[in-house]
């Protein structure tokens, strides 16, 4: 079965105020790809489905392209979270399990999952994306790494990073074991098994983001590594966060954890467009 997270009110609020979403340019990209492979098909692209969309912020920036936008996901407190923030009148939301998708045969554009394929029963999904997908309809699958990186100015990003390495590492013991080691091998993986001869592979496409200090922090908090571990063992997260913090402010020479920095993630992703006979 899949692997059911952030399904909590509070981490929703964080999953929201903090995840950073694929930028224009990621989503373009996308697009690009679906409107060269169904070029045939006539525009404008008629139903988007984004499984595992949490709280929405990958959904919305799907509603300008498509006549209807459908997000999914299992956990009713992310979409609580999702209509709350939806303001476009061509997105609906549905709770349900990534790999049992609402859509009949046939009848989707364009699959995405923004960084939660990994959580998902991967083969059973991609069997499930295969069904819904149009022939000539496309998949994206997107996700970035945990090794963020920090800059503020006037200030040696070597040092700076190796505090937020020493974050992740003590982090890595919490990591689910359903993503191994890391979960850019899963989505590797996943690109091989698809068996569509039309497919793409992207990596190392960093996304710079200037948020306060604050925010990159609440960013890792986030993550299911620190959540583990803030169950597990709540006054060590604890800790471990606000060392963390106190020493980045230390080396940027501030006092206030508001000050803005700029973080970069790199982002990886795969696209792949069903045959017209598959």
């Amino acid at each position: 079965m899949a692997y059911r997270l952030y399904e909590g009110k509070e981490h929703a609020r964080s999953y929201w105020k903090y995840r950073i979403a694929p930028t224009d340019h990621l989503i373009q990209q996308v697009l690009n790809f679906l409107e060269k492979h169904m070029a045939l098909m006539g525009r404008p692209f008629e139903l988007a489905v984004d499984v595992g969309c949490g709280s929405g912020q990958g959904t919305l920036l799907l509603a300008g392209h498509f006549a209807s936008v459908l997000g999914t996901d299992v956990s009713p407190a992310q979409l609580e979270m999702a209509l709350q923030h939806s303001k476009k009148p061509n997105i609906t939301y549905r709770e349900c399990a990534a790999e049992e998708l609402p859509s009949a045969d046939g009848s989707v554009d364009l699959v995405t999952s923004m960084s939660a394929f990994h959580w998902f029963e991967r083969p059973r999904f991609l069997q499930e994306a295969n069904r819904v997908l149009k022939p000539r309809g496309c998949l994206a699958l997107l996700n970035y790494t945990l090794d963020m990186q920090l800059a503020y100015p006037d200030c040696c990003s070597h040092t700076l990073n190796q505090v937020c390495k020493e974050f992740y590492a003590a982090l890595q013991p919490y990591r689910s074991a359903h993503l191994g080691h890391s979960s850019i091998e899963i989505y590797r993986e996943a690109y091989e098994s698809i068996p569509y001869p039309d497919k793409e592979w992207h990596e190392c496409v960093w996304v710079e983001r200037p948020m306060p200090l604050s925010s990159y922090m609440g960013l890792v908090e986030s993550f299911s590594s620190y959540q583990m571990m803030l169950r597990e063992h709540p006054q060590k997260a604890t800790a471990l966060s606000q060392n963390i913090c106190q020493r980045l402010m230390s080396i940027m020479r501030v006092t206030s954890v508001e000050t803005e920095v700029v973080v970069a993630v790199k982002y990886f992703y795969l696209l792949a467009c069903k045959p017209q006979e598959a």
